[in-house]
């Protein structure tokens, strides 16, 4: 018999997502689940921010206090998953209800667009503010950002050389706010 699989939303305690992804797992594993399930995902993005002048890059939780199990929902199955330390459980209450394929694809084809786009940034930068450059042959000058490019990860900034204003492009990495 062919199982149909669906996506559901499993509610979990905020910043456990990652333990409770192993619970699942293995849970799925030893009560012998495993023809019941087919993935289990956090939806998570890569940041990057400016620390010491050095850029970090760490991964965050796109939907904090939620994971995402593609499953065949049975019953016991899903006794098996609400019973799981810090798990709240689904969405649903009574009887969990799958995602719609629109919100399936959105949420997956945010975060495959995010993964192709490498990082996003945790500093949100504004025109006319001003900020200081940390990186290349102007370090230690400040200026004001003119125009914010976030497709490309990039900023025009006028800065003070020599008493002329003179623009700049530089990337987010190059730049820290005052």
């Amino acid at each position: 018999m062919s199982q149909e699989y669906k996506w559901y939303v499993v509610r979990s305690v905020s910043g456990k997502e990652k333990k409770v992804r192993e619970y699942i797992e293995s849970e799925v594993k030893l009560a012998g689940f495993g023809d019941l399930v087919r993935q289990v995902l956090i939806p998570t993005e890569k940041v990057y921010a400016m620390k010491n002048g050095k850029k970090t890059v760490k991964e965050k939780t796109f939907f904090p206090g939620y994971i995402l199990i593609e499953a065949a929902l049975t019953g016991d199955l899903v006794t098996a998953i609400t019973s799981l330390p810090n798990v709240a459980g689904f969405i649903e209450k009574n009887k969990p209800t799958p995602l719609r394929e629109s919100e399936v694809n959105r949420i997956l084809g945010k975060v495959d667009e995010m993964m192709d786009m490498g990082e996003t940034s945790a500093v949100v930068f504004a025109i006319n503010e001003t900020i200081k450059v940390i990186d290349g042959p102007f370090n230690d000058f400040t200026g004001v950002i003119e125009e914010v490019s976030d497709d490309k990860k990039k900023l025009r900034v006028m800065v003070k050389i020599f008493g002329r204003r003179t623009p700049l492009e530089l990337n987010y990495t190059q730049v820290e706010k005052i």
